[in-house]
């Protein structure tokens, strides 16, 4: 089923554009700060849930060669409503952002909506991500899609022929975007659509920003230097990251760890390799929707703009919501499920 590219507020009854938070919440720093909010009906995701260790194939971190790449997902049935007769609507596989992981907020509250929905989940972990760390000798980068496609296209065939979809958040919306390209020479089985929420497309650009904003700065630097901490914990024949504890912005940090390796020569180098540009929306062979807000503190809506016309791309961008927020009151609750479920619902009657 193909759709245009649009962007929010373009119909009426469109509830992704009629999104408009309290005006206490119309600040994108708010939004972004209020993300990690855990509503109380946010758990309902983790009731029943089963853990799925998955084989994402080698190891190109090349410190574990001998050793198939292993992830660590956690799967939930959908609720069966009456007149379901016990099928579920379809899989979703719901990926976290940079430092987040399947316990994240976004990802209860989303994910508990989508089983309220009839929906099966699996929130997957990228290496090093929750408490995977001892899983792989080798530390993550964001350039490491291989081994997050492979483990998806495992998780496609546990679809078993129903509709299979693809939510990720913001690094982990980079990695859904990046997939969904990837997708015509290297099929994920069943997949219907994927959605990126606040997707850094541009890396380069989100860790200036996200160096200028110093919350944000504090918050990730100290949320990476206790993953980095844990790692070399695990593995300290092969880690010492103490030179980090003194390096003060995310750029520097990302520099040092790539000059002790031989994968890239700079920083520059290393989030260019994983940028998506413009140019690259040509490869998209399955539906892709994009979901973003004006006022996101780390990621600029003219990253998206920027994307070309394809029938297979859809965009919505929200004047509010900031980073992964999209929060209202009274009481405080997340929006952001009310604003992605509709995208996956749109596809009920796909051929």
């Amino acid at each position: 089923m193909n759709r245009t590219a649009t962007q929010a507020n373009t119909r009426p009854h469109d509830p992704v554009g009629n999104y408009r938070p309290h005006f206490f919440l119309r600040n994108g720093n708010v939004q972004t700060i209020l993300s990690r909010h855990i509503p109380s009906d946010a758990h309902l995701v983790t009731k029943g849930e089963q853990m799925i260790l998955l084989d994402a194939g080698p190891d190109y971190t090349g410190f574990d060669p001998g050793r198939s790449v292993r992830l660590l997902g956690f799967h939930t049935p959908g609720r069966r409503g009456p007149g379901s007769a016990g099928v579920s609507r379809g899989l979703v596989m719901l990926l976290h952002g940079w430092e987040g992981d399947s316990h994240s907020a976004y990802n209860l509250s989303m994910g508990s909506a989508l089983v309220r929905a009839g929906y099966d989940v699996l929130r997957l972990n990228m290496r090093d991500h929750g408490s995977t760390h001892h899983l792989n000798k080798g530390i993550f980068y964001a350039t490491l899609i291989q081994e997050v496609h492979a483990a998806v296209q495992q998780v496609g065939l546990l679809a078993a022929r129903r509709p299979f979809f693809l939510i990720g958040a913001s690094l982990g919306a980079n990695f859904v975007v990046r997939m969904a390209l990837r997708n015509a020479r290297d099929p994920i089985p069943n997949l219907r659509r994927a959605i990126a929420v606040n997707p850094a497309l541009n890396p380069q650009r989100t860790c200036t920003l996200l160096d200028r904003h110093a919350f944000l700065r504090t918050y990730f630097r100290n949320c990476w230097l206790k993953s980095l901490r844990k790692k070399q914990l695990l593995f300290p024949d092969l880690y010492d990251f103490a030179s980090l504890e003194s390096i003060p912005t995310i750029r520097e940090m990302t520099d040092w760890l790539i000059k002790q390796s031989d994968r890239f020569n700079n920083v520059d180098e290393y989030l260019n390799a994983y940028s998506v540009r413009p140019s690259d929306i040509a490869e998209l062979s399955v539906p892709l929707s994009i979901l973003s807000a004006v006022n996101d503190p780390i990621i600029p809506p003219g990253d998206i703009t920027a994307l070309p016309f394809h029938p297979l791309l859809q965009v919505h961008i929200l004047k509010y919501g900031g980073h992964v927020g999209y929060n209202d009151l009274f009481p405080l609750h997340t929006r952001l499920p009310e604003l992605v479920v509709p995208l996956l619902e749109q596809d009920d009657n796909a051929d």
